[in-house]
């Protein structure tokens, strides 16, 4: 059965939201954080709701309406949502209030919307849908898992229309906290550095992107979803290799049907080794994109990635700030695969044509 993205809709450190994510150069953010560039919400969700959600709700919600609204479809079969690491915002306040209160007259707001599945959950609500709704919180398979999800229900004919998403966010504190490990760089640095490896270390980012995957042909589609692969702490660069091979053989294609590859490089040296030693061998005389240095790095990325090829796909031209200095390529992508790991751990793999 055929899986095609009828519509698309982020919300990202980029003029994505309701703009146009082609411009002539793309954001250029300066620090140690990208993050997102939020329209104005007020116009997109009723006040009413609105003075209860925290960030990334708002960021969820209003990406999923648009979606929606950009596929003409008021409420689908089934809403699925990935995310990491929830709503941080409302964690780290319920728990700041537990302390500060010694665990009495607490509110029961902030921890009712800390969990995972709140997104999902108050899309749901304000749409009046009582069907399927499913949140994975797989860290960095969230939202391929969402996705894969949404494609068994659709091979199983269990629905048509399925809504998925992958989002999370920036705080203060978590950005502190996974400081420490030493995942992003210590100094303030230019995003646009990232599409080149320079030093240890990348940039934190967020994001919200929403997928409304369905079944049914249309000229309203705008890509088709041919495939998904996720491997888990592959052991070596040639299993990589091989794992990248088998997926192809199993879309019955083989390297050069692709037009074009897009790599989850983040600016770190050990991150970006996979991807540079797979460049010289079996992805060697590929024209190979980046999308980090347009979002940052976090558990969901991938869903930024994948957002990013279909509207390549609808647009027709890949433009040069995706592509490393002195490699820019002229590519009218009609097939796209899509590779990113996550901390060299959760690995996946996507593919995209055009319909």
């Amino acid at each position: 059965m055929q899986r095609y993205i009828r519509s698309t809709a982020c919300i990202s450190p980029q003029k994505t939201f309701r703009g146009d994510f082609f411009p002539e150069e793309p954001m250029n953010h300066v620090g140690t954080q990208m993050r997102c560039i939020e329209p104005d919400y007020s116009v997109l969700i009723d006040p009413k709701w609105m003075r209860r959600m925290s960030r990334i709700i708002k960021m969820g919600v209003a990406t999923a309406m648009e979606c929606l609204s950009n596929a003409a479809v008021k409420v689908p079969d089934a809403i699925i949502t990935g995310t990491a690491y929830g709503c941080l915002e409302d964690t780290e306040i319920f728990l700041t209030k537990m302390v500060e209160n010694r665990e009495e007259l607490l509110t029961p707001t902030a921890f009712i919307q800390s969990t995972h599945n709140t997104v999902g959950a108050q899309i749901a609500l304000l749409l009046q849908c009582h069907r399927y709704n499913n949140t994975f919180v797989h860290r960095g398979f969230s939202f391929e898992n969402a996705l894969l999800d949404a494609m068994m229900l659709l091979n199983e004919q269990e629905a048509t229309n399925v809504l998925v998403g992958g989002i999370d966010e920036i705080t203060k504190i978590s950005h502190t906290i996974l400081s420490r490990f030493g995942i992003y760089k210590p100094n303030s640095q230019s995003s646009l550095a990232l599409i080149n490896p320079n030093a240890k270390g990348t940039l934190a980012g967020e994001g919200a992107a929403f997928f409304l995957i369905t079944s049914e042909a249309s000229e309203k589609n705008m890509a088709t979803l041919d495939g998904l692969k996720t491997f888990y702490k592959p052991g070596s660069q040639a299993e990589i290799e091989t794992v990248i091979s088998n997926f192809l053989n199993d879309q019955e294609i083989n390297i050069a049907d692709i037009d074009l590859v897009i790599t989850g490089n983040n600016g770190d040296t050990k991150n970006d080794k996979i991807y540079e030693v797979l460049k010289k061998s079996i992805l060697v005389n590929r024209p190979i994109a980046q999308f980090k240095h347009l979002c940052g790095e976090y558990p969901t990325a991938s869903s930024f990635a994948l957002y990013l090829a279909a509207n390549l796909i609808k647009n027709t031209q890949a433009p040069a700030w995706l592509f490393a200095v002195g490699k820019s390529e002229n590519v009218k992508p009609k097939k796209i695969l899509i590779y990113n790991h996550y901390q060299t751990i959760h690995h996946s793999l996507f593919l995209v044509s055009a319909c």
